[in-house]
């Protein structure tokens, strides 16, 4: 399953952000998505997700089950972790997993994945920023889903969690997974093709 972008175009508020936009994401395979400020890396991430409609243009799984929409199999980390704070975190990626389906890995075993086991019975409104974006991430490994769509994924982390998410989207790629992600600075890793919006 190959994931096609094809001449998409973005307005907000009666403004073109981008257009002409095009692009082709295979099993495998890391976007890393550039842009200055205000490019439209997140209405981008919005569109294929199904948050926000395109102005122009289509976007389309080939391959696979063609009935599906890229909203059906797709992961997203956004800017706001999607959490509620008066859950714990272990509640908070069973919830995701009830919700999402395809169970992977356990909400324990997750949060033990992103150094989070110690914290699974706490409140997500106690934990640090850093720590509540770890339990976010950690909703990818609750369910599988072949695309992770992340905007600014390293934001919050230190440099032991941003190499720990290294090594996730590395594995996830090795095993026929794809990752888009908009990005200011590196992913870590090292074959990821840059997609420059606004360039």
């Amino acid at each position: 399953m190959r994931l096609l972008v094809e001449n998409l175009a973005c307005r907000r508020g009666g403004r073109l952000i981008f257009e002409k936009l095009s692009f082709v994401l295979n099993a495998g395979e890391a976007i890393a998505l550039t842009g200055r400020n205000g490019a439209g890396k997140s209405s981008l991430i919005a569109m294929l997700c199904g948050r926000l409609r395109p102005d122009h243009g289509s976007i389309r799984l080939e391959g696979g089950d063609e009935e599906a929409r890229l909203a059906e199999v797709a992961h997203l980390v956004g800017h706001r972790d999607g959490l509620k704070t008066a859950l714990t975190a272990r509640e908070n990626l069973a919830f995701a997993q009830a919700i999402l389906g395809d169970a992977a890995l356990t909400p324990e075993g997750a949060l033990a994945m992103v150094g989070l086991a110690h914290a699974s019975e706490l409140p997500v409104g106690y934990l640090s920023a850093g720590q509540r974006r770890r339990v976010a991430l950690a909703r990818l490994l609750v369910s599988r889903r072949p695309y992770w769509l992340l905007d600014e994924p390293m934001s919050a982390l230190d440099t032991a969690s941003q190499t720990m998410l290294a090594g996730l989207m590395r594995e996830h790629l090795a095993n026929g997974g794809a990752i888009l992600a908009a990005t200011h600075g590196p992913l870590g890793l090292d074959n990821a093709r840059e997609f420059r919006i606004g360039a």
